[in-house]
């Protein structure tokens, strides 16, 4: 159990599974580049949280903007939408008779990913609501901005098993205050922190980032 003190950002599952580095420049050395593709994901995001907080249509009650943490994971975040669903196997909510299973609904640009980063992140988020509301999320989903549909994601235990595994190493850096070595793929040249990065400097280079930029300083 982590203290509240020791909370990571749950966003930077996806930017772990992305990357280890960029997640430990964003988060550990607090470096940040907005760029069109994360402009558009703001914006997009934007958009999924509304004007309204809570909504109910029929037998389903929207949540949007929802604060999450977990004291298990030492993580804490924004889901998106939590959608809640009538049955009587679900939780209970104030202000509403009946019982309720959440659904969570995580808000992405552009189209699926054949990695998990964006599945590990829901199953994070869904992960939170369990510990929070006591009970089980068997399924959530990711809605995509540019086919503009959802994608259902079995949130099942070897999924949940990969978010223990990376969140612990997570914390293990962010304790250490260590930031990995590049390594320099295709996704590099879509990472709005490329620049810098520095990965085709820094990959064979014993020396760090701020290291390599004090060479041409001093």
């Amino acid at each position: 159990m982590y203290e509240e003190d020791d909370y990571l950002l749950l966003s930077g599952i996806q930017h772990y599974a992305f990357c280890p580095r960029q997640w430990a420049l964003i988060h550990i050395d607090e470096i940040w580049n907005e760029s069109y593709l994360t402009m558009s994901g703001r914006l997009l995001h934007k958009k999924a949280h509304g004007d309204k907080t809570v909504e109910k249509r029929d037998e389903v009650i929207t949540y949007r903007a929802v604060k999450i943490c977990s004291a298990q994971l030492g993580l804490s975040g924004e889901c998106d939408v939590v959608e809640f669903y009538k049955s009587n196997k679900g939780v209970s909510l104030n202000d509403y008779e009946g019982l309720w299973i959440p659904y969570p609904v995580e808000y992405k640009r552009g189209l699926s990913k054949i990695d998990d980063c964006d599945r590990l992140q829901l199953c994070a988020q869904a992960m939170c609501l369990e510990e929070m509301l006591c009970t089980t999320i068997e399924k959530g989903a990711i809605y995509y901005g540019q086919p503009r549909r959802r994608e259902i994601v079995d949130l099942a235990s070897e999924l949940k098993h990969d978010v223990l595994l990376m969140v612990n190493e997570m914390h293990k850096l962010f304790d250490r205050k260590l930031i990995p070595k590049a390594v320099k793929k295709k996704y590099c040249q879509s990472c709005s922190i490329k620049d810098i990065c520095l990965p085709s400097i820094t990959e064979d280079s014993k020396l760090t980032v701020t290291e390599y930029i004090r060479t041409f300083v001093e």
